[in-house]
């Protein structure tokens, strides 16, 4: 399972808005998620918390490329851009992305299909009831897992049909999008299920309310149940999980598994 490092460079990001803005701490976070283990860079230019509110294209460009050209200049590693417009997403990979990671699963903007098109990346459609500004009031689902996988195959249809095959998407059923703690659990428990339409499974976790909620945890003490949902995500058939804190989730994923492989001898 690959690890996802999260790096918002935004002021409003419900965890780490913020801390990264100026140019000593944005390095110092770009050297240690690399040397703690992260396989992929997501950087992210708009926060997409409940009620967050939206911001132009021109303020995303301003803060996610620059962010790009400096991790590509110290680092090949894979970058993903998080965003739901076009235009942020060609200039993302003119300057080293490798992946789009599109909350709205390219039903935003529609300039987004033929950026991917257009490139070789990879792209994660993500589950959402809702949009940012509303997607908490009240979700409400009579199968959760069901509609979400009924909805994927609907976009997977979509996307081949206008010439982006299924070996370029990766999954992702959207924990805290529009969903209750119940629904949460729910996806996590049937992470298996949303292996049905044979795309990678990525789980965003990190440090979301359910946790506060089962945990009564403050946003900055939830690393070490991210971790360990972390480890039960692998377990459970994810493909990647994006996380805020690379290190313990590395190291939660070691021991998990050294004590399989003990386990099987």
């Amino acid at each position: 399972m690959k690890i996802m490092g999260i790096l918002n460079v935004t002021p409003d990001s419900f965890s780490d808005g913020g801390k990264w803005l100026s140019e000593t701490a944005l390095d110092r976070q770009i050297d240690q998620l690399i040397a703690e283990g992260a396989d992929i860079l997501d950087v992210g230019g708009e926060s997409t918390r409940p009620f967050a509110a939206p911001v132009s294209a021109e303020e995303e460009l301003a803060r996610a490329v620059p962010v790009i050209w400096k991790i590509r200049e110290r680092s090949t590693i894979p970058i993903s851009i998080d965003t739901t417009k076009a235009v942020v997403a060609r200039e993302a990979i003119a300057a080293g992305a490798t992946m789009i990671n599109d909350i709205s699963a390219l039903r935003q903007d529609a300039a987004m299909v033929e950026v991917v098109k257009s490139c070789a990346c990879e792209v994660v459609i993500m589950h959402m009831q809702g949009n940012p500004d509303d997607m908490q009031r009240n979700p409400q689902y009579r199968d959760v897992v069901g509609e979400i996988n009924a909805f994927f195959a609907e976009r997977l249809t979509w996307l081949e049909a206008n010439g982006i095959a299924r070996s370029r998407i990766i999954v992702d059923p959207g924990i805290g999008f529009g969903k209750t703690l119940e629904h949460n659990l729910a996806i996590l428990r049937n992470i298996a299920a949303f292996q049905q339409h044979g795309c990678p499974v990525l789980i965003g976790h990190s440090r979301k309310s359910f946790l506060g909620q089962l945990l009564d945890l403050p946003v900055e003490e939830r690393d070490w149940p991210t971790a360990l949902v972390s480890v039960f995500a692998e377990r459970s058939g994810a493909d990647i999980v994006r996380v805020h804190q690379v290190g313990v989730t590395v190291m939660a994923l070691r021991l998990q598994r050294a004590l399989q492989r003990d386990s099987a001898n």
